[in-house]
């Protein structure tokens, strides 16, 4: 086995093209071993409906990124205190084998002190409260196996963040299953720092001694670039890939009861219609005919609405109100 020894990147859009690039563009026989820390970001499992897993209003306020990742499974939150490990082999042999790949991870934290152990296929556990989820991908004869380790995360921010505010939405998308998690370092009998939870990994998995590397090179981190640009900067991939789904939202606003009902595929309106007590001198039609083919999202609803004149179609509404309502 390899460790791969990336520069201090916090940027997920670039550890994950590093993982997918390591995935299908590294060719050897031997194991490699990725670890990466993300800034504040949801990962979203390959098979998600986007919009169903993160609360927009949190994740816009707060900068947090939002990402998919190449893996099914359901949306993970990371921070600068939780620390993700990739174990990338030359062979799918090993596909939902999880233990093969977590019971490394647990081993090396029973002898830090911490009663980890695996649970459900493919999570850690600490004192009955989850502490790593995994998934597994491969591609092209190889496979990885990546998880999250909680080591300090902001528990607050992480269930801000991945539990939507209340919506009805229908989807056949994965819907994340929400444990009770816990932070490694609050079950350490002496304190680390992150930083040290990953040089004792990566003692414990390498047995000790002189740990063999392999080194990105100039032309590496060119085609890395280039995969986080095509895929992972995206908006076709991180929301737009996402199923088909229906969101019904009633209000009581300013200008009487407004029922909307839309439909979206691949992340664009294909059908909205409102319904309700409001009352305008357009036919309320024009304004669903115009939204039609409209990416469903704050920006382009605002630009596409810009010009519109609402009250034509409500009476005196809103148009934050309005623009709320919809998305």
């Amino acid at each position: 086995m390899l460790f791969v020894n990336i520069p201090h990147i916090t940027n997920p859009r670039m550890n994950l093209a590093i993982e997918e690039y390591l995935l299908r563009h590294v060719k050897i026989e031997a194991p490699l071993l990725l670890f990466y820390i993300n800034e504040p970001s949801v990962i979203i499992g390959r098979n998600q409906n986007t919009l169903e897993e993160v609360d927009r209003d949190y994740i816009e306020a707060n900068g947090v990124h939002v990402v998919r990742r190449l893996s099914g499974g359901g949306a993970v939150y990371h921070d600068l205190g939780n620390l993700n490990f990739s174990f990338i082999t030359n062979s799918r042999d090993d596909l939902q084998n999880f233990a093969k790949f977590v019971e490394p991870v647990t081993a090396v934290l029973q002898e830090l002190g911490v009663p980890a152990e695996l649970k459900n296929k493919s999570d850690i556990f600490v004192a009955g409260k989850k502490v790593s989820g995994n998934a597994q991908f491969s591609s092209g004869g190889r496979m990885f196996s990546h998880g999250t380790i909680l080591f300090d995360s902001n528990l607050q921010n992480l269930l801000q963040a991945i539990n939507p505010t209340k919506r009805e939405i229908e989807s056949n998308a994965v819907q994340s299953i929400r444990n009770f998690v816990t932070n490694v370092r609050e079950h350490l009998p002496a304190d680390m720092t992150i930083m040290a939870l990953k040089e004792a990994l990566l003692q414990g998995i390498f047995g000790g001694g002189v740990i063999p590397e392999y080194k990105l090179w100039a032309e590496d981190w060119q085609m890395i670039e280039q995969i986080s640009s095509e895929r992972y900067q995206t908006w076709e991939w991180n929301i737009g890939r996402a199923p088909q789904f229906n969101i019904q939202k009633v209000e009581r606003l300013s200008v009487g009861k407004v029922d909307v009902r839309i439909n979206v595929a691949k992340g664009v309106i294909v059908q909205i219609a409102f319904y309700g007590d409001f009352s305008g001198v357009l036919p309320i039609s024009a304004l669903s005919e115009w939204l039609v083919g409209v990416r469903y999202d704050a920006r382009p609803l605002r630009e596409a609405l810009q010009d519109v004149d609402l009250t034509l179609y409500f009476g005196p509404i809103d148009r934050e109100e309005f623009l709320k309502l919809i998305y």
